[in-house]
């Protein structure tokens, strides 16, 4: 006979107001890094980077505070001529007896005044210029390149003089000249990366809307490339601080006797086999602001690079 088995008990339904009070399965909420996080994380990996970051902060600090920071005046006569470095004159005095740290301090005002223009106003017109030509394509991306392959085809140096031989040596016409100069290479960077923004769906959900192809180029091809300009500007900061460097050395930049880095080495080459300390430290300070941001550059590009977020 065939054994009588208790049928399993079927689980019981809880009512409604009983199983709102059951424990539920606990969220997990995922937090995605902050852009701040980000480049914090970056800097701490790229101790590089930080040590950049910290030469371009004290350069800042003392253009800021250069009238302050500086002993003497701009063309205040300290001492005699040609001296060595002392304690009075830690930097030694110019052949005019003027004191070069004092010179050094005040011309990183000027420096930092005709790169960051100068940079800004080459990264703003280059970013405009490029994203249109990406975006349109065509005609219009034809023209503008064989404009750019020109322009990047001019030797850099003479650019300079020419254009600031024609307008004359001045801080407007320095800052003009080295703002052309930067047009052409931010242009061919932004537009390679807006051919690629042209071809996402968001551009083509926007055409569907009925925006206009300026409305599309503002709202979001410049905003999704303007990271790629902003790392491009950050290295061409040292490139601009030192083409006004070479302007001035040449005579044809900040008109003397205003404190530029390249003036005071230019004035410093009658006296370079006696008094090398008056060419030394203007050059040392050309090198490390150079250098601070070209460091500064490789970190940002590892903080705005959509490659590289997810590490």
């Amino acid at each position: 006979m065939p054994e009588n088995r208790p049928s399993p008990a079927r689980p019981r339904r809880l009512p409604v107001a009983n199983q709102a009070a059951l424990p539920r399965p606990t969220e997990v909420v995922l937090h995605r890094p902050t852009r701040l996080n980000r480049s914090l994380r970056v800097l701490r990996q790229n101790p590089l980077g930080a040590f950049g970051l910290m030469l371009i902060l004290l350069l800042v600090v003392v253009g800021l505070l250069a009238p302050m920071l500086a002993p003497y005046g701009t063309n205040e006569f300290a001492g005699l001529p040609g001296q060595a470095p002392t304690m009075d004159f830690p930097f030694g005095t110019d052949k005019f007896g003027q004191d070069v740290f004092s010179r050094v301090i005040r011309g990183a005002r000027i420096s930092l005044q005709v790169g960051f223009i100068a940079v800004a106003l080459g990264t703003l017109a280059g970013l405009l210029i490029g994203a249109w030509s990406g975006f349109k394509g065509g005609v219009v991306d034809v023209v503008a390149q064989r404009m750019v392959d020109t322009a990047i085809a001019f030797p850099q140096i003479l650019f300079l003089l020419v254009i600031v031989r024609v307008m004359g040596p001045s801080m407007r016409n320095v800052i003009i000249a080295i703002a052309i100069l930067i047009i052409p290479s931010v242009a061919r960077i932004v537009r390679s990366a807006a051919l690629v923004e042209r071809n996402n769906l968001y551009i083509e959900a926007a055409r569907a809307m009925g925006a206009s192809d300026g409305r599309i180029l503002l709202r979001h091809i410049v905003p999704n490339v303007a990271p790629i300009a902003i790392v491009v500007a950050t290295t061409l900061l040292g490139g601009a601080i030192l083409a006004e460097a070479s302007l001035s050395f040449l005579g044809l930049g900040i008109p003397p006797p205003n404190p530029s880095w390249g003036n005071d080495i230019n004035v410093a080459r009658t006296t370079f086999p006696i008094n090398v300390s008056a060419a030394l430290f203007p050059g040392l300070a050309i090198s490390l602001t150079v250098l601070g941001f070209n460091l500064l550059g490789d970190a940002l590009r590892d903080i705005f690079d959509p490659r590289l977020r997810g590490r």
